[in-house]
């Protein structure tokens, strides 16, 4: 069983990302690179580039593509890995020096799991500190830099990433959510397990910038979303309620419940794919 590492960049033009994360295992960089592709709701793909160089007999590869958007980067990621377990990773993240023996082992010690997720010691953690599985409720406690899976479990199991969620989207973050909740949804195995596997920089983000009316208007959009339209308005209900000392000193508790049912009553994402869908059947209908 080996291990390698799926770390999503933009703009690099040396490997050295690889050596700042702390990565030491097969792994694959997706350097995305957009160019004259501008409209953040394009996912054409177009492969320039693959370079691979060996360190200490592992593999590492770059994929330059001029795509855009984090979920096109971790499908294409997953699209061309190739270890028995995978490692969700991004540019600002340092690994631990024993990342390997820790995720291997647990995959070991947990032989029916396709989903492990880890801790990330500088980052608060919601959920019990102890071995568990976990389910489509505690799945929304994760961020996507603690998942590791069995690449043949997603695989088999056609599971990607949504194209209209996360980073350079322009509808906020989420994607790692509805991915494992899609995940738990097929009958894959996920657990959590509270083992350092690195750290987390999180200096700046592409899309959240502060507790305001956009933060919120996106939650709202990406909840409707996965949760349909009553379990979202309850989750507003209770994210307004339970994390008030997390925003309230941007904005008020009902402010913050309005600008959420805002984005749940714009239901944006649902309607970007029915536009969509309704294109393409134009389209096919045109081309006959």
């Amino acid at each position: 069983m080996n291990l390698e590492v799926l770390i999503s960049c933009l703009n690099q033009e040396t490997m050295q990302m690889f050596d700042v994360t702390g990565i030491y295992t097969d792994a694959i960089m997706i350097n995305q690179c957009p160019g004259s592709h501008s409209r953040a709701a394009d996912t054409h793909r177009r492969i320039e580039q693959m370079s691979l160089e060996v360190n200490d007999g592992h593999r590492r590869r770059m994929l330059t593509t001029d795509s855009k958007g984090l979920s096109v980067s971790r499908n294409l990621a997953i699209q061309h890995a190739e270890g028995d377990v995978c490692l969700l990773c991004d540019d600002d993240e340092k690994l631990d020096f024993d990342y390997r023996d820790t995720i291997l082992d647990a995959y070991r010690k947990l032989p029916d799991a396709d989903i492990i997720c880890f801790r990330i010691l500088n980052q608060p953690s919601r959920l019990k500190q102890e071995t568990q599985r976990l389910t489509k409720w505690t799945v929304m406690r994760i961020a996507s830099w603690q998942i590791t899976f069995r690449r043949e479990s997603i695989i088999e199991s056609r599971i990607r990433f949504d194209e209209d969620m996360g980073a350079g989207t322009g509808n906020g973050g989420g994607e790692e959510v509805k991915f494992l909740r899609d995940c738990i949804k097929a009958g894959l195995k996920a657990y959590y397990v509270p083992k350092s596997i690195g750290t987390v920089a999180q200096t700046e983000s592409t899309w959240f910038n502060g507790f305001d009316r956009d933060f919120f208007y996106k939650r709202g959009i990406t909840n409707r979303y996965m949760l349909g339209l009553p379990l979202s308005i309850l989750y507003a209900a209770y994210y307004t309620l339970v994390k008030k000392d997390l925003y309230k000193d941007y904005v008020t508790s009902w402010q913050s419940f309005k600008y959420t049912l805002d984005g749940i009553i714009a239901n944006d994402i649902a309607k970007q794919k029915k536009r969509r869908m309704n294109n393409d059947i134009a389209e096919s209908s045109a081309a006959r």
